[in-house]
């Protein structure tokens, strides 16, 4: 078990208190959405709900496991552009020369960083919702 954490990394993208009313009163809970990936051209995510934050976040760090892609890679980079609409949320990813560096706004610099990608160009051109922006990555990854 040990060996397995050290194996991947893991970051916490959003962590969202969610409220429900009920006959008692409020009832409270947290759902935390996380990226797993290994720096090796695999990485999940996953959406973790508990009533605690690191109860969430285990979840979500197993279901993120769970959902593991791998990712085509092109030396440091991706092998060409694409761009992914899934729902809301816009995303365009470009190959980028050696030594360009990761060039992208927060939800996307995580899963690429995760993936092991060190050179792209990327940008969110629909939504600002974080976890929309991380899944549409997610799909613009899988279809390279």
């Amino acid at each position: 078990m040990e060996m397995e954490e050290k194996e991947f990394v893991e970051k916490v993208v959003q962590v969202n208190r969610v409220a429900k009313k009920t006959k008692g009163g409020n009832r409270i809970a947290f759902s935390v959405l996380v990226v797993v990936g290994d720096k090796n051209g695999k990485v999940g995510v996953g959406l973790g709900k508990a009533l605690d934050v690191a109860t969430a976040v285990k979840k979500g760090i197993s279901l993120a496991k769970k959902s593991l892609i791998t990712v085509n890679l092109k030396g440091t980079t991706i092998p060409h552009v694409v761009k992914v609409k899934r729902g809301a949320a816009k995303v365009l990813l470009k190959p980028a020369p050696p030594g360009t560096g990761i060039i992208a706004g927060g939800p996307v610099r995580v899963v690429v960083e995760a993936a092991g990608i060190r050179d792209i160009v990327a940008k969110i051109l629909g939504s600002d919702n974080k976890a929309s922006n991380v899944y549409a990555t997610l799909e613009a990854l899988k279809k390279l």
